[in-house]
């Protein structure tokens, strides 16, 4: 049994976060072992309210998922809502595990959701971040072309970048990782008609569960892109 932890933020509506989560890692036959950070009131128009867990219940239900075996092989992180609550899943998680984080700004249908500068020591010890392009602007600190705004998040200690394309423009939609070692490729799907909430969430996600199944970073990246768009088309 392939095991990961989710740790994110409910959503009432259904279209992302924890749910999303939960069904994608389902679809490639791994268990999630949910940790909340924060319950949000959404639709598919608004963020009408968030209700963040307090850091100290976030460490424990994180303590509790560790403590059960089979132990899980990969953490997928998204909204987390505070500081405060990365510095506790950071405290909390043991050396080891590959850490895919989502670094959620805002929800795709509006509000903010982390301030920038909240993630801390996460932004280092996880294998992968994956921003989208406004993220990647806000994380970076300046506009520019993607590859020197992923570069210096590199510089800045970040162990690797998967650029996702979703946001950009084109027949098709292209995510690419930078490494330390420099850009390793783009992984391209068509782009489709209709967009969808969720698909941050689903790729990260993902990500995580092929890591698990034992994939190389490379390898994770591009199923994951697949995966994701099969869900799409559906």
């Amino acid at each position: 049994m392939t095991i990961i932890l989710a740790i994110g933020g409910t959503d009432s509506s259904g279209g992302a976060g924890l749910t999303r989560d939960t069904a994608m890692a389902a679809e490639l036959g791994v268990t999630v072992r949910p940790v909340v950070t924060a319950v949000t009131v959404q639709t598919d128009e608004a963020v009408l309210g968030i209700h963040p867990c307090p850091p100290e219940g976030v460490a424990d239900q994180l303590s509790a998922a560790l403590a059960t075996a089979p132990a899980p092989g990969a953490v997928k992180i998204g909204m987390l809502g505070s500081a405060a609550a990365a510095e506790a899943v950071e405290a909390a998680l043991p050396a080891g595990l590959p850490i895919v984080l989502d670094p959620v700004l805002k929800a795709s249908s509006g509000g903010s959701l982390m301030d920038a500068g909240g993630f801390g020591a996460l932004l280092h010890r996880a294998a992968l971040i994956t921003p989208n392009l406004a993220e990647l602007e806000v994380l970076a600190g300046f506009d520019g072309p993607l590859e020197t705004q992923a570069t210096a998040l590199l510089g800045q200690g970040v162990q690797a970048v998967l650029v996702k394309g979703g946001h950009g423009t084109g027949t098709e939609s292209t995510d690419v990782l930078f490494t330390p070692q420099g850009a390793v490729r783009g992984y391209s799907a068509q782009r489709l008609p209709a967009s969808k909430r969720g698909t941050g969430c689903s790729l990260a996600t993902a990500i995580a569960c092929l890591l698990a199944q034992g994939a190389d970073l490379d390898g994770a990246c591009g199923q994951a892109k697949r995966a994701v768009h099969r869900w799409l088309r559906r």
